[in-house]
């Protein structure tokens, strides 16, 4: 049975006063600076806020205190009222101690502000974590800020009893995927669900993969980092390939999030869906058996092939009043037990970060797996690659792009130009 609307929507938690009041919980000093027995309570700051993400977090929280080693209070915000709070949080005079949020260059540009706990000692007790999860946790300063517990991939899921129900197949070619676009909409199904209402960043996985698709990753993220210009006419011909299927996407996905387009997908009534594996969590698990995806299309051969593999973790505030306990806190969760506690709480389709962590033992994770692994590339997201501050900018180009396409030129124009504001800042 799909989901109805109330139930994806309970997952987005419920948003109490405290959410907003940074440093909400308190921590105290522990006795001593060597790491002993913390004496206060750490304040955890999670955005995880559908039902089984929240409830994993849950879970490990409550086996950390068990441990004996210190106390942390979660505290849950939902996703996007957390996103606009962050930069509030971290700068405020009591911020609260630990939060869950991205590595690469969105937790550097927290650093650059000198907001962020180096957290070095912490990477010495963390054993053979590979040489791109270094790279991605540590400061253009050179310090580690941010400890790496899970990644995901990106891809175009769908429900393999309706694409046999419909006679398509997964597409691998472009030309392919609009065949199968066509295939679907003369059935009267939208073929491609979208969820941009209170969750716009969605728009962004169809600029970033076919951006890397036709231009490649190295040009995407020279272009994210400041170093390009969103008027170069290599950006437009990457909206001129996304107006060829802009009239196969689900109208009404405009209007609502990603949350209520993965309740449409699961009903039948879109055909496909450009997501994260995070969009599970809010599926009911007896759905996720019937879930599969396939690989955003090759649109050039000869551009190498890039995937979406966004690492998640946690940093520490710069302030933290207990930093030993903190440290104590994290050295926890990169330890492949907690991670695994995670995955297993979950929906099972993050991957752990911790090289001897074990993922789940389901063909969906291992085929995700394998696509990662296999990649010529890797690219995080467009704000995880860029920096919180551009988001904003995106989404209104790109939900504008959606409603206005023959407007591109000006769209990108004024896009460049906020963009210009937001790296001299």
């Amino acid at each position: 049975m799909a989901p109805d609307r109330r139930t994806f929507l309970k997952g987005l938690g419920v948003l109490g006063a405290a959410a907003l009041v940074p440093g909400c919980a308190t921590s105290t000093s522990s006795s001593g600076s060597g790491g002993g027995a913390a004496t206060g309570e750490l304040a955890l700051q999670s955005n995880l806020s559908a039902e089984q993400a929240k409830a994993a977090m849950e879970k490990l929280v409550e086996a950390y205190n068990k441990t004996g080693g210190g106390t942390v209070k979660l505290n849950t915000v939902a996703s996007e009222i957390f996103r606009t709070q962050l930069p509030t949080y971290l700068t405020s005079a009591n911020p609260p101690d630990l939060y869950t949020w991205y590595a690469g260059s969105v937790a550097n540009s927290y650093a650059e502000k000198d907001l962020l706990l180096d957290v070095t000692s912490v990477w010495d007790t963390m054993g053979n974590y590979p040489k791109s999860m270094q790279t991605l946790s540590t400061s253009a300063a050179g310090q580690k800020i941010f400890v790496p517990t899970s990644y995901y991939w990106w891809g175009m899921f769908y429900r393999k009893s309706n694409f046999a129900k419909w006679g398509v197949t997964p597409p691998k070619t472009w030309a392919e995927f609009l065949a199968v676009c066509q295939k679907i909409q003369a059935q009267g199904i939208p073929p491609i669900g979208i969820g941009l209402g209170d969750t716009p960043w969605v728009a962004s996985a169809w600029f970033d993969y076919l951006n890397i698709r036709i231009n490649g990753a190295p040009f995407h993220r020279d272009l994210l980092a400041g170093k390009g210009d969103f008027t170069d006419p290599k950006v437009k011909a990457v909206f001129t390939r996304w107006r060829e299927v802009l009239p196969y996407f689900d109208p009404k996905g405009k209007s609502f999030p990603f949350q209520e387009a993965t309740s449409a997908l699961l009903g039948g009534k879109t055909g496909m869906f450009l997501i994260g594996t995070f969009f599970a969590d809010s599926a009911p698990k007896d759905a996720l058996d019937d879930i599969d995806f396939f690989q955003f299309p090759i649109i050039d051969p000869n551009v190498p092939v890039a995937e979406e593999a966004p690492t998640d973790g946690y940093f520490a505030s710069k302030k933290a009043k207990d930093p030993e306990a903190v440290k104590k806190f994290l050295t926890y969760l990169a330890t492949p037990a907690a991670q695994e506690l995670y995955v297993q709480n979950s929906s099972g389709t993050a991957i752990p970060a911790n090289p001897d962590g074990k993922a789940a033992d389901t063909p969906l994770v291992a085929k995700g797996k394998a696509m990662v692994n296999s990649a010529a590339e890797l690219t995080q997201f467009f704000n995880r690659d860029s920096s919180d501050a551009l988001q904003p900018t995106a989404d209104a180009a790109l939900t504008k792009f959606l409603d206005k396409p023959d407007q591109i030129d000006q769209i990108l124009k004024d896009w460049q130009a906020a963009a210009t504001k937001v790296f001299k800042a």
